[in-house]
């Protein structure tokens, strides 16, 4: 057989992720804030892309009647003792009064030092010693290091480390949760000697819910121990906590709005934060006029395409954003109607037939997302959930069997809780087919701790 070289022709269909697609699908699965952020860049970055904001004081200015004028001349006017202007300084955001930044815990802790030591040596070592405690309280340092580090002795340093576990919140510079537990205690005044057995040896043995063991070897009643454990869930085991992250505070703000007007549920996009974007058009007459020079027309028309493909991608997102949950509104109607218990199961694949679309666009569309209902804020990829079958023929969704789960073990017994043999019998009784494996998994998930655990002797 001859072998030689030629040139042959071929065609052929490839899927390619072209930067502009790549561009839309990200777009898609941002949600509101992140789509916010996203656009500030473009607009840096784009020098034909202009965000106009219209400011509600402008409009408002825009429609003052005489009458309005009067009004706000009238509360201007300081001659009136009994009103008194709140700001006076046009500069000065009011917004400040309201916002404040609160302390973090090792600024509240120095605050602490420097009240209560008046050497320079203590003033030091306390420096040291709550630089190295972490968000939690607790000190994460030996010691030992502290005495290497600092050169001081272990007695100056055991005395200012004492000082600073004296400091509020109580259970700070705790060096574990055992040391962190008992200084509450301490504080606290608590003579209850089983609470104070238990945090010392048993507290494995506490969170597995083992009361009959822990009584048999401290050599007291189950009911003691029970009422030692009470006390002891009472003090807080990360006493730093609340100064942890005060300013990351995370505000959820729904990207879409499920409204019920005269007996129907109008969906509405909440694209009220984000800036309405224009074609600059001093860009746009310089590239339709003036722009001679080859590179400067070909570097604006690449700005101008890139700038129109960003147009078309955040409207096509809004689009698809609102047929998603278009369709999500016509499903779960009986959730929207009777909230939680009546959501149906739902898939993606339900939702992108409706639509038109693959299923992976749906499962896009809803990342990152949440929607406001006249039950709360739910997130999007909440309302899609598999089901458990009925006797009915019908189905239930997994996420309204938790809620029955949740409504059952809140009306048991307390002294003879429900078992998840029980609970699922139970289920069987109204007609609903679910294993005891799923029961527990379920209660797991919502946090429940099994019935051994919640047993009140």
């Amino acid at each position: 057989m001859r072998m030689s070289y030629a040139l042959n022709l071929q065609q052929t269909q490839k899927l390619i992720m072209t930067p502009e697609l790549r561009q839309a699908i990200t777009i898609l699965q941002m949600g509101a804030m992140d789509l916010t952020d996203y656009i500030a860049d473009e607009v840096m970055q784009n020098p034909l892309l202009e965000s106009k904001e219209e400011p509600a004081e402008e409009s408002a200015q825009n429609q003052d009647t005489p009458e309005t004028l009067d009004w706000l001349e009238y509360f201007n006017d300081s001659s009136d003792t009994g009103y008194i202007p709140r700001w006076r300084d046009e500069d000065r955001s009011p917004f400040d009064y309201f916002v404040p930044r609160g302390p973090t815990l090792n600024e509240y802790l120095l605050d602490q030092l420097c009240l209560s030591v008046f050497t320079g040596r203590e003033r030091e070592i306390g420096e040291f010693l709550i630089g190295n405690i972490d968000e939690n309280g607790y000190l994460r340092c030996t010691l030992d290091d502290v005495v290497i580090h600092l050169g001081y002795n272990m007695d100056e340093v055991t005395g200012v480390l004492n000082l600073i576990q004296s400091f509020d919140p109580v259970g700070v510079g705790a060096r574990d949760l055992k040391e962190c537990l008992l200084l509450q205690m301490e504080y606290l005044e608590c003579n209850n000697a089983p609470a104070r057995i238990i945090i010392s040896d048993y507290l494995e043995d506490l969170a597995a819910g083992r009361y009959t063991r822990i009584a048999n070897e401290i050599g007291c009643c189950v009911q003691d121990v029970q009422k030692a454990a009470d006390l002891i869930r009472t003090l807080d085991p990360k006493p730093g906590r609340r100064f942890a992250g005060a300013d990351e505070t995370n505000y959820v703000i729904p990207d879409a709005v499920v409204e019920r007007v005269c007996g129907e549920y109008v969906v509405i996009v909440n694209d009220s934060m984000l800036p309405r974007l224009t074609i600059s058009p001093f860009y746009r007459r310089l590239l339709m006029n003036e722009a001679k020079d080859g590179e400067t027309r070909k570097f604006l028309e690449n700005r101008f395409n890139s700038a129109l493909w960003l147009l078309k991608s955040i409207e096509q997102r809004r689009l698809t954003l609102y047929r998603v949950m278009e369709s999500i509104v016509k499903i779960q109607r009986e959730f929207f109607d009777y909230g939680t218990r009546h959501l149906k199961p739902m898939t993606l694949r339900q939702v992108a037939d409706m639509i038109g679309v693959h299923e992976s666009t749906v499962s896009r569309a809803v990342a990152n997302k949440y929607a406001q209902t006249p039950h709360g804020v739910f997130s999007m990829r909440s309302f899609f959930n598999s089901g458990v079958a009925s006797t009915g023929g019908g189905s239930i969704s997994s996420k309204a069997i938790k809620k029955m789960i949740e409504e059952m073990i809140r009306g048991e017994s307390t002294s003879n809780p429900l078992s998840d043999q029980k609970i699922a019998m139970m289920f069987a009784k109204r007609g609903i087919s679910i294993s005891r494996r799923t029961v527990t998994k379920y209660r797991e998930e919502l946090g429940i701790s099994s019935s051994a655990r919640r047993k009140r002797y």
